[in-house]
């Protein structure tokens, strides 16, 4: 599929969705598929890297990647709210912590690759 894309910042969101939905692609294939030279992609790859948890990999079966737990357009918590939630977390025990657990491991933001 060709994409006609005007702005960096719209190829660089479509990118964005194109990855979140196949978890993983190839510098070259982006690259056909945008219509762009394969350092463009690259470029885009890297200052996407910084907002969202994307890395890459080399070797076979290298590419790009989406952290497998991300998902673009879902509602995480802030750090300061994750921060919150494990000290208060550390105060409760049985059910109560259970349910505590599963919200943070529901809402708080995978770490990006730094």
């Amino acid at each position: 599929m060709d994409r006609t894309v005007q702005s960096a910042l719209e190829r660089r969101q479509e990118i964005l969705e194109v990855l979140c939905e196949r978890r993983y692609d190839t510098v070259e294939n982006l690259a056909t598929e945008f219509g762009v030279g394969e350092r463009t992609i690259r470029r885009d790859i890297e200052y996407l890297s910084l907002s969202y948890p994307i890395y890459t990999t080399q070797g076979k079966g290298g590419g790009i990647h989406v952290d497998q737990d991300y998902r673009l357009g879902k509602k995480y918590l802030t750090d300061k709210q994750s921060e919150l939630l494990e000290e208060l977390s550390k105060g409760l025990t049985g059910n109560e912590l259970a349910v505590m657990q599963s919200i943070l491991k529901t809402f708080k933001e995978p770490r990006r690759n730094q």
